[in-house]
């Protein structure tokens, strides 16, 4: 059971459109732990631990986004994990 991090920034449409709470509600479903928030740039920083291919299937979602939003691109790395959740939340 190998637990990784991921660290993603999502550009597009993402706010304003519920892609924080979809984003939360989807790693939940995973099992992930971490945070989702909104940066001042229009971008969300998406910081979640985990199984590998879980993390993998997060990504792989952060490019379609709820229903409204627009990806149009996403940067990532893969990480040591913190360690520092109990959950996955957002964060205002």
């Amino acid at each position: 059971m190998a637990v990784k991090g991921l660290h993603a920034f999502v550009s597009g449409r993402v706010q304003g459109v519920g892609y924080r709470a979809w984003t939360r509600r989807t790693a939940k479903e995973l099992g992930l732990k971490g945070f989702v928030r909104n940066l001042p740039d229009g971008r969300v920083e998406v910081y979640a631990e985990g199984e590998e291919e879980s993390l993998n299937r997060l990504l792989s979602l952060l490019y379609e986004g709820p229903f409204f939003a627009r990806v149009e691109g996403v940067e990532y790395r893969f990480t040591e994990p913190r360690g520092e959740y109990e959950d996955f939340i957002v964060l205002y």
